[in-house]
């Protein structure tokens, strides 16, 4: 039960801290680290030269000495050769003891030169594979950041697209919102409407109403008359109608209304 947990609890956090993690500096760690391995190799392929380098100074240096002890080695034989031939006994002992000691010195010296040579040949070798592997290394090198540039052009591409898929969604969002349409606010309006002709309908049946109503009666009649009043002193007509004459009296009629 607890490795089932904890596999559990390790796919979680694997989950989310992929998803936490930016793709960018994935990329840009990607790439910084293999730039230190191809320095690292860079280091060791310089260290594998340059002992093939010492080694050839070296074996120079060791042919030179062989190449030495054999041509004083060859002196000291003419040396004790002459010296035999001259009845020399002494100097013929002298010069072939000098002789074995120059031939042990170019036995040391061959060897030495013979055992350069080998590590040389084995140097050369290592260094020839040390340059293909800092060549290959630098050509994956340069195919990472080729590719690196590619995936941040797909991760900017990615990015631009979420974006519009954001604005579409939002969009589509506000489009499909419930909005109140035009019937539903011409209904409002006829509602509200309707309710303050009722309000001033009842408040017409009212006292309060008919008092209303006799009052702005009176302020009208009252500022009629004051318009009369100015119109009076400045000599214009007056607006208001003239009064309607009386009938005129039938004679006839009058006549029979006198005799009765």
């Amino acid at each position: 039960m607890f490795q089932r947990i904890w596999a559990y609890l390790k796919a979680l956090f694997s989950t989310t801290a992929d998803k936490a993690m930016d793709p960018q500096i994935e990329l840009e760690a990607a790439v910084n680290e293999a730039k230190k391995r191809d320095q690292d190799l860079r280091n060791q392929a310089a260290k594998v030269i340059a002992h093939r380098t010492q080694l050839e100074s070296q074996l120079e240096r060791a042919a030179d000495d062989a190449g030495e002890a054999r041509e004083m080695t060859k002196q000291a034989l003419l040396k004790a050769d002459e010296a035999r031939a001259a009845g020399d006994a002494a100097g013929e002992a002298k010069w072939t003891t000098a002789a074995q000691s120059l031939a042990m010195k170019m036995q040391a010296s061959e060897n030495n030169l013979a055992s350069l040579r080998e590590q040389y040949a084995v140097a050369e070798v290592q260094a020839e594979q040390a340059k293909d592997a800092v060549q290959q290394n630098a050509m994956r090198l340069q195919e990472l950041s080729a590719r690196r540039m590619e995936l941040l052009g797909q991760l900017e591409q990615a990015k631009m697209q979420e974006t519009v898929n954001d604005a579409v969604a939002t969009m589509s969002t506000s489009m499909s919102d419930p909005g109140p349409s035009l019937d539903q606010v011409e209904q409002k309006i006829e509602r509200r409407k309707a309710e303050a002709m009722a309000r001033a309908e009842l408040h017409e049946v009212t006292p309060e109403g008919a008092e209303s109503e006799l009052r702005a009666a009176v302020n009208v009649a009252q500022a009629d008359a004051k318009l009369e009043e100015l119109r009076a002193e400045l000599g214009l007509a007056s607006s208001a109608p003239a009064p309607t004459p009386p009938p005129a009296l039938d004679p006839l009629a009058e006549g029979e209304t006198t005799e009765t």
